[in-house]
């Protein structure tokens, strides 16, 4: 009789936590803005993108400039019997002479046209890694948000379970169970432990993977998240791709690498015209008197202009080929990122306006549906009117369906972070409590 007493107490107490239950604190809260900004200062995979645009601005200021001038100076017909005497042969004479390199017009400006324009690429690319690093963060974020809300839900529940265990054993001890419960309880015990070894498992990477991104120790322990509300986009789609088309800094780095491409070309084209060096030299000579000549030593100069001669046409027309192909390849890119967001956005709109719908059904009908089912076999339970099988069914549907949902909400915050990179900006959002109207497509 006491036994069966302590069955019935136990069953009564044993499921005050199964529909209510908050996660337990622990540590600081990780605000995401603030993870977002320590990422953008601090990864050296995005220092080293910053240095490489700066390494070519720097060569861009080196692109226009002239060489720097020759400067000479010659001992000319000197006499081998007596090499330091001047005064003897009227063609001796000490010269110093200057020559500067001067490339066709318009080359200077076309290659420092290029060097700018990689540059700039190099600058937009930079922007780009902003841009999928603060994706990166965010999914790691919200990825990491879903494992740690589970792995509460399944201590919970494995709280739970072995109240189960001890009940079914206790009720089989008095003649009211039967062992096939046991069981049963037992092996759901099981593999929830599996999940959550599991889980923990990738709580541990996604906690170095975060820490890896904000360029920290990879076992920096990483605090709690706090719980979010779904916000939403509040721009349609056509706008989006606008946006996109815009601000999208991969596209701004393309579109510098066809004008790269466009001054090459015309570069090439210059390339069959010659380049010029100018010279002057002057002459110190000394006055000669000897019985075979006369000579007063007048000082002398001399000016000049060469230029080589552009006759290796075959290499002047691989070069004009080169940069037409190199045109031809940054355009397609260039036509083929484009047709890429267009579809990403609308995918990816597809794909959040699914997410927010699972997640309203999940909170307004089926979560409260299923608590409901699982109090209602409860009660039936208390009364004998319910096997324990039914009980456990009940349970573990609700388990199932709170894990849906926070994989739901963490997947349609993982998408948005992916719509704001690949529209290249914060976009407007609201939150989805204060929208009257259904998102949009």
């Amino acid at each position: 009789m006491k036994k069966r007493l302590a069955v019935a107490l136990l069953i009564q107490l044993s499921f005050i936590p199964a529909l209510a239950w908050s996660a337990e604190v622990n540590g600081p809260v990780e605000e995401i803005a603030a993870l977002v900004s320590t990422a953008l200062s601090s990864n050296p995979e995005l220092k080293a993108s910053e240095a490489r645009w700066k390494m070519f601005a720097s060569k861009a200021k080196q692109a226009k400039a002239l060489d720097d001038p020759m400067v000479m100076f010659r001992l000319q017909n000197m006499l081998t019997r007596e090499p330091g005497v001047f005064n003897l042969d009227p063609t001796s004479a000490k010269v110093v002479g200057i020559s500067q390199q001067i490339p066709f017009w318009g080359k200077r400006s076309l290659r420092e046209k290029v060097a700018l324009s990689e540059a700039e690429s190099y600058k937009w690319a930079f922007e780009e890694r902003k841009l999928e690093l603060k994706k990166m963060v965010k999914e790691s974020y919200y990825q990491l948000w879903a494992v740690k809300k589970m792995l509460g839900i399944i201590d919970k529940n494995l709280k739970i379970l072995s109240n189960f265990l001890t009940i079914n054993e206790l009720k089989y001890s008095v003649g009211q169970g039967v062992q096939q419960d046991i069981y049963k309880a037992g092996l759901e015990k099981s593999k929830m432990l599996d999940l959550q070894i599991s889980l923990q498992q990738q709580r541990k990477s996604l906690e170095a993977n975060l820490n890896y991104l904000l360029y920290r120790q990879g076992n920096t322990p990483i605090g709690t998240f706090a719980d979010f509300t779904l916000p939403r986009v509040s721009l349609s789609r056509e706008q989006l791709i606008e946006i996109a088309l815009n601000n999208r800094p991969q596209l701004k780095s393309l579109a510098s690498l066809v004008n790269k491409a466009e001054a090459s070309r015309s570069l090439a084209k210059k390339e069959s015209y010659p380049d010029f060096n100018l010279s002057a030299e002057y002459m110190f000579r000394e006055p000669i008197t000897t019985g075979m000549a006369t000579d007063p030593g007048y000082n002398m100069f001399s000016v000049g202009l060469s230029f080589n001669l552009p006759i290796q046409l075959q290499k002047r027309r691989a070069m004009v080929a080169e940069s037409t192909f190199e045109r031809s390849m940054a355009t397609e890119e260039l036509n083929a990122l484009k047709n890429s967001i267009s579809y990403t956005i609308n995918d990816i709109l597809a794909q959040l306006d699914r997410r927010g719908q699972q997640v309203e059904l999940y909170k307004g009908g089926i979560i409260p549906q299923s608590e409901q089912s699982l109090e209602s076999a409860l009660i039936s339970y208390r009364v004998n009117k319910v096997d324990f099988l039914t009980l456990l069914d009940s349970r573990m549907n609700l388990f199932n369906y709170e894990r849906e949902l926070n994989e739901s909400k963490a997947e349609y915050m993982m998408k948005l972070a992916q719509l704001e990179a690949v529209v290249g900006s914060e976009v407007t959002i609201i939150p989805a409590a204060a929208a009257s109207e259904p998102p949009n497509n």
